[in-house]
């Protein structure tokens, strides 16, 4: 397929703007470039849908696929971070050091103890302000996938 014979979009996505260069929509897979990067795609002829050009958004949802990294989370605009009232361990490991007591107020980001994962030290971070309610870990200790590592308050 020449580049010629390409069709250029501009598509907005969840308020972002995309530049899009579409070819023939009859290959498969299609080389489609979003702001100049290539994606491969894979179309399936049987989801394509014909709908009224007042759609667009309904038009590009059907062929719409999820390409590489997710979108970026939003900045929050309250306190740092979501209202979450736990920690738990996002692997199974050995809790190395705890950086935190109850009663400590901690910032978004904020290191809370270091996991022993795989032989890698993996820094447990504050997923929000606020203030530790209890640390339900003690150094040394080996903690599942999903175990409670802190509260707060």
């Amino acid at each position: 397929m020449s580049s010629t014979s390409r069709r250029r979009l501009k598509v907005i996505v969840n308020g972002k703007p995309y530049t899009v260069e579409v070819g023939d929509l009859t290959a498969s897979p299609i080389t489609v470039n979003v702001n100049g990067r290539p994606y491969l795609v894979n179309i399936e002829t049987a989801r394509l849908e014909t709908v009224p050009a007042d759609e667009p958004v309904v038009a590009l949802e059907t062929v719409a696929r999820e390409t590489s990294a997710p979108e970026k989370a939003p900045i929050p605009t309250g306190p740092a971070g979501p209202q979450v009232h736990q920690v738990t361990a996002p692997m199974p490991g050995n809790i190395l050091d705890i950086a935190v007591k109850p009663g400590d107020r901690v910032s978004y980001r904020q290191r809370l103890c270091s996991l022993e994962a795989m032989k890698m030290k993996n820094a447990i971070r504050s997923p929000r302000d606020g203030v530790i309610a209890s640390v339900e870990v003690t150094e040394g200790q080996t903690v599942a996938h999903g175990d409670v590592l802190f509260t707060f308050e």
